[in-house]
Parts: structure tokens; sequence; C-alpha cells
């Protein structure tokens, strides 16, 4: 707790016949981060057919996926789905080669694709002669009144017929000119259809030549008239009747894709998941050094999980391996990367610490800190028993439906269940229950209108003192924050930084303690005034020291900032002031449509107006709590003593779902 996980250097050589087995069994343990070897003048490996391969029947099993998963029968879900996902079940697979893996997939997809592959084929030929039908339905309806045959509007020979659209207000020129250039030799037949004009043209195929060119001169659109008998009214009819037969035919072979769906839709998913870890597994290829028969791999490892990876990579390799730990040295600090390690009631606050970024190997971690200021500032802001109640609620159902994932809802909901119970503290201390509801229910109950829950205070009728509480907060959180700062820079050598950037302003930061709690006294009075400038020569000195000339003007600015800094914790008055606000503004609004006794619609008015006012208040007010929560660690505390310029652990690792992998200890040359 505070420090990451120790970390230590592993370096592995071992014979290329064991290459393959052995990245498999360090991809499936997910514990080692490998890195590139730096070995001057040596060979780099590179991806094998087998692994070449893997990528391709990856996209060809995804496409499979995807269609299988659009044709599944609907499941019954909703939000029970939500709250407590069903754990999907795992298959055992038993890992014998890159190219044992190969075959079996290729074997699947043998059996597989053709079946998928002749039912997808059938649905989208279907579906394209279906949107072709539709299209010809539409373009025949546009003409549905002209009482010709469709043959005579598709008219080719010694006269030619032509179909199309053209803007109401181009007509009439358009028809001069038609009938000019051809001397009158034109048959024109319009209907108007909203702004345009349908027009049905009959001229000698030799003119065509002359009219082309006008008829694109105004923006002529020519229909394609689809191919029926009798008028187009009759043969709408008709294609919509081959429409219908189409539907059928689409819906049967839905029904087989649906089939296909529930018999392979797992095995699909199965082999997909085995061949995107091989993918994966692949990319670790480029990072290793090898020669003809040798290949050798470094990475970092958790001290904790060394000897257990030393016991699996032996096992694997059949003891004919060379592997070394040690431990990192000081050129190594920012390579190091970044595995927390709290305890189980911290770990998920880890989410809030890496969403700023992880401390460096020899900075402190602030997750069990963040993990208290956080609910607390959150319970602050929201400060309702029953706001807190509801969030607590909600927050338990997820915690419990998504810990088997240990997934982000199951660490968002955590945050959020630790700090439903400060937010109900807060509420009783404030006697704050939907706002002062239950201080106008007692009113009504014991007919005496001074009636008012148990409160240290009430927000609203004394913002002051929870201003002063929210100040005096934010200077106990900004002490800590520099006491780690000092701690940290004196550690690591930085003395001249721990005195001037932190032990100033702690000296600073106890002074105005003292001020506010003995000002009146001379013991106290004096005492600060020592603190208070023994801080500022610090930090003067500090200033010059850092900032030379530029000092004289950044002595003011960063004081200040440090008073704006403080300020900010202003929000938690703020923010608690808003949630009572909008609570009492709910009350108010229920009690004046309560009164109305027409049809009992006051009161079934106001215990909804209450209700839905009330849940909106809480999600509305527990955004903001969760929004402005964070940024008090991450502008005004981190900004103390933490950079959050670590590297985080990335380690090699398999994705797994669905499938479980046992990697075979013999030996094989791929």
């Amino acid at each position: 707790m505070f420090k990451p996980t120790p970390m230590l250097k592993v370096e592995v050589v071992s014979l290329e016949r064991y290459r393959d087995r052995l990245l498999t069994y360090l991809h499936e343990a997910g514990v080692v981060e490998v890195r590139e070897t730096d070995v001057k003048d040596v060979q780099r490996d590179a991806p094998n057919e087998f692994y070449r391969k893997t990528a391709s029947y990856s996209i060809t099993i995804s496409r499979m996926a995807d269609f299988l998963r659009s044709h599944l029968p609907q499941k019954k879900g909703g939000i029970m789905d939500f709250i407590s996902p069903p754990e999907p079940k795992k298959r055992e697979y038993r890992y014998e080669g890159i190219e044992k893996l190969i075959n079996d997939t290729e074997g699947f997809l043998s059996e597989v694709e053709p079946l998928i592959r002749d039912v997808e084929g059938r649905i989208n030929s279907i579906n394209t002669e279906m949107e072709k039908i539709k299209a010809d339905i539409k373009t025949l309806e546009t003409f549905s009144d002209v009482k010709l045959d469709v043959s005579y509007l598709r008219h080719e020979g010694l006269t030619q017929v032509v179909v199309g659209t053209v803007e109401k207000a181009r007509f009439a020129t358009l028809k001069e000119e038609l009938e000019k250039a051809v001397d009158g030799r034109i048959v024109i037949s319009s209907r108007e259809r909203g702004d345009g004009v349908l027009l049905i043209l009959a001229f000698l195929s030799k003119d065509y030549d002359k009219i082309n060119p006008i008829l694109a001169k105004y923006s002529f659109e020519k229909l394609e008239v689809p191919p029926g008998e009798g008028t187009p009214a009759e043969a709408v009819r008709d294609y919509k009747a081959r429409l219908g037969k189409k539907e059928r035919e689409l819906e049967e072979a839905g029904k087989d894709a649906a089939r296909l769906a529930e018999r392979y839709y797992d095995d699909v998913l199965f082999y997909l998941e085995l061949m995107e870890n091989e993918r994966n597994k692949a990319n670790a290829l480029g990072l290793l050094a090898r020669t003809n028969m040798t290949f050798g791999l470094t990475g970092w490892v958790p001290k904790d999980n060394a000897e257990k990876i030393k016991e699996g990579v032996l096992q694997v390799t059949e003891g004919k391996t060379y592997i070394n730990f040690r431990e990192p040295s000081e050129e190594e600090l920012d390579e190091i990367p970044i595995k927390l390690n709290n305890p189980r009631w911290a770990r998920p606050f880890e989410m809030l610490t890496e969403m700023y970024g992880v401390p460096k190997y020899n900075e402190i971690d602030p997750t069990p800190i963040i993990a208290f200021t956080y609910s607390f500032f959150f319970g602050f802001m929201l400060t309702d028993f029953f706001y807190g109640l509801i969030v607590g609620i909600i927050a338990a159902l997820l915690v419990k439906g998504h810990k088997k994932f240990d997934d982000g809802t199951y660490k968002f909901s955590y945050t959020l269940l630790w700090s439903s119970f400060f937010t109900m503290g807060m509420g009783a201390l404030f006697g704050s229950y939907f706002g002062n509801a239950l201080d106008v229910v007692g009113a009504y109950l014991t007919g005496n209108p001074n009636f008012a829950m148990w409160r240290i205070t009430d927000t609203l009728r004394d913002p002051m003192f929870v201003l002063i509480l929210a100040l005096a907060i934010g200077l106990a959180h900004l002490f800590v924050g520099y006491t780690l700062g000092f701690i940290v820079k004196w550690k690591n050598g930085d003395k001249k930084g721990a005195l001037f950037d932190q032990l100033s302003w702690m000296l600073v930061i106890i002074a105005i303690t003292l001020f506010a709690v003995g000002g009146n006294v001379p013991a106290f009075k004096s005492s600060a005034e020592a603190l208070f400038g023994v801080g500022l020569v610090l930090f003067a000195i500090g200033e010059v020291v850092n900032n030379g000339g530029l000092a004289a003007l950044l002595i003011i600015s960063d004081f200040f900032g440090f008073v704006g800094t403080w300020l900010s914790y202003a929000r938690l008055m703020a923010l608690a002031l808003a949630t009572s606000g909008i609570a009492m503004v709910v009350n108010v609004l229920v009690q004046m449509i309560w009164g109305i006794k027409f049809l009992y619609i006051g009161p079934i008015v106001g215990v909804i107006l209450f209700f839905g006012g009330q849940l909106f208040s809480t999600a509305i007010n527990a955004l903001g709590a969760f929004v402005h929560s964070l940024r008090l660690q991450y502008v005004e505390f981190f900004g103390t003593f933490y950079s959050g310029e670590g590297r985080p652990f990335e380690p090699f690792r398999a994705r797994r779902e669905v499938s479980e992998v046992k990697v075979e200890a013999k030996s094989e040359n791929v």
C-alpha cells in the first residue's frame, strides 16, 4: 500500500523449438510485460506462416460471428441483465502448438463456413432482389394514373418513348424548345407531381441526338421503366406479389440462419477468441532476439510472481532454459512499469488513480487516500440521507452482479457504494432527508410548525458555517498533499525541493490553522506569525532559486495561486447548498399542488412530482458530486505532490471470456 508493486527485470534464453510454447505459457499467465530485447547485431523474429494465418482466420471468423449474432433468437433481458449479467461458459482447449491449433481451426471452418456462406449468400441475394423490386414499385407508382401499357413506356424502334421528370418552372420552356428542335415531330404528355412535372415523350429515334442535349440542359431526370404487363397500376400489383414471395423466402432463410446461430455461435466465438489471442501473441515476436537455435526475451515481472513464472517456464521448456531475475538499477527507474499494489478494499479506487496517471516507481500511490477523500467529498456535496440510500442500493446491486467480472462497472459501482455511506452520514448530520421533507411531514403530523429533524446546522440557513467547514477540510487536504510531497522529495534526494516547494506551504497552512483556532491567544498568535513568516521566506527563496529574475513576479502569482487553490474547496459548500435547494424547491411545489382536492388530483400529482423530482435531483446532484470530487483530487490535491507520469504495467496477457487454454509440456519444433 502507498507504493507500487516491486518489480524485477527478467531475462530468458531458451531453444528455438520451445519458443511458441513458452510464449503461450507467458501469454496465459499474464504477469510478464515483454520488452524489446536490447542486443545489437542479432536477428529479430517474425511471424511464421501459421501466425499469419491467425490474422486471416480472425477476420473470417469475426465476419461469421457478426452474421450469426444478428440472427440469434431474441432473449429476454432488460435491466436485470445489466445489473447482473450471466457469466459466459468457458471451454477448455489443450494447446499443443500453433500448427495444431491452425489445423483444428481449419477443420472447424471447413465444416461451418460453407453452411454460413450459403445462408448468408441467399439472404444477401434475396435482399438485393427485394430492394430492386421496391425501387421498381416506387418508379411505377410515379405514373400509376397513366392508362398505357407499360411496354409502350419502354418502346424503342423507329419511335422512342422516354419517361422522366423536370422542374415545374422549366417545363414550358423545355416543351417549346423540344418542339422547335424537331419541327413538332414529338408528342409530350405531362402530369404535375408536386414541384415537378412528369413527362412522357414520344419522338422519332433519328431525332434522339437533337432531343437528348436539350433534356440534359433542363436537368431532365429520366426514369427507367421496369418491365411488366398491363398498365402501371396493374404492374405495381404484380410487383407487390413478387415482393411478398421474396419476403417469405427471406423469412425461411432467416430461420435457417437462426438454426445455424443456435448451433454454431458459441463455437464460432470460441475459435474467434483463440485466433485473436494468437494474433495478439504474434505481436511479441518482433521483441525477441534470436539465433538459428536459440531466442532471448526480456521483460518485467512483479516480484511476488517471479518464482511461479520461473517454475512454469522451466516446466514447459523441460528445464532447457536460462532464466534470471534482478532488481532494477537507478538508471532503469523511468522504464519500470507500474502495477498498483493496494489491499482489496482499496483496489477498485485504482480506477480513479489510473484515470489521471499512475505514479512513478519512486513516488507514493495516492489510491488509499483518495478512497477516503473522494468518497467523503462526494458525500459532503450530495449530503442527503435518502439520496445516499438510493445511490447505495443501485451501487450495491451492480457490485453484486459485476463482482465476478471485476470490470469497470464493478469498480465504478464500488466507489459509489463507499460514497453512498458518506452521503447518508453527512445527510444525517445536516438533517437532510429528501431536503426538508421530514421537517414538513413532522410539522404536519405534530401540529408544530417549528418541528425540525436533529442537525448540526441547516445548510441553507447557515451557509457561512458550511463554508468555513469546507475551507477547513480543504486546508487539511492540502496539508496532507504537501506532506506527502515533502516525504517523496526528501526520500528521493531532492531536499531543496522538499524544503522550498513543500515545507514552505506546510508551515503556512499550520500558521493559518493556529490563527483560526487561537488567534486571540497571544501564544498561538505569535507562533502562527513566526511559522507564517518562515514559510513565506522559504517560499520566496525557492522562487528565486527556481526562477531567477522572474521571481519578483512569480512570488505574487504563485502565492495567490495557492489561495485560489484553497478557495476552490468552497465548491463543497456550493454543491451541498445546491442539493438542499433543489430538494426544497421540489418539496415546496408538492405542498402547493397537494391542496387541490378535486378528484384527488393534488395528492396524485403531488406524489408523482415528489418522487420524480427527487429522483431527478438525486441523479443531477450525484453527477455534479462525482465530477467535482474528482476535480478536487486531480487539480487541487494531486497538484501538491503527484506527477502521475509513471508507465502503466501492460502484461503480455491473453483475453479469455469463452476459452481456457491448457499448455501441454511437450516440445515441438514449428
